[in-house]
């Protein structure tokens, strides 16, 4: 099984793809995801869907498992990273691949052991569990978490987030969306 996971951001969105083979992972890609920092929000909404679209053509996920939205204190960003996934959900459904969310807690909880891991800790152990050569860049782990959450969980039993499809994943937000 192969995951693209992606942790949203405006100005960087993390992206890591992990493929699953028996017991064993590793990571196909990561990165960043960096809009131009002079584009207006729905153009950097616009390169980070493109560039979104690139990664599952060239990588050919069975699942987008995107890191559910965190409440800041600040309206404005908590409203900017649901434009971002939005866009990033929008990317995944055009390409019809499945999508799974989890929180950020479960995502730490799942590959620290904490669900308050810092940083730092989510780094140290995506590296350790994708035995890769050094820490990857924030984002990028946190992505690379957020795939290896779904991969873990997917072998205990079908998680409770994740839809058998795109279509239906995007059927339920417009509903709820119309019910508002």
């Amino acid at each position: 099984m192969r995951v693209l996971g992606l942790d949203p951001g405006s100005r960087r969105t993390g992206f890591g793809v992990v493929e699953a083979r028996g017991n064993s992972y590793r990571s196909l890609a990561h990165g960043p995801i960096v809009p131009g920092s002079r584009l207006d929000m729905p153009r950097r909404l616009a390169a980070i869907a493109a560039r979104v679209d690139e990664i599952i053509t060239l990588h050919e996920p069975d699942c987008v498992c995107i890191e559910e939205a965190f409440y800041h204190e600040s309206v404005r960003s908590t409203l900017v990273l649901g434009h971002v996934r939005g866009a990033l959900m929008l990317a995944a459904v055009r390409r019809g691949v499945e999508i799974a969310e989890y929180s950020p807690r479960e995502i730490k909880m799942s590959v620290a052991g904490n669900g308050g891991a810092s940083k730092e800790q989510v780094q140290f152990m995506v590296r350790r569990l994708l035995a890769l050569g050094a820490n990857p860049q924030a984002d990028a782990a946190d992505a690379l978490a957020a795939a290896l959450c779904h991969l873990h969980r997917s072998r205990r039993a079908a998680p409770a987030r994740a839809t058998t499809s795109a279509a239906n994943q995007l059927a339920a937000l417009l509903a709820r969306a119309r019910t508002r």
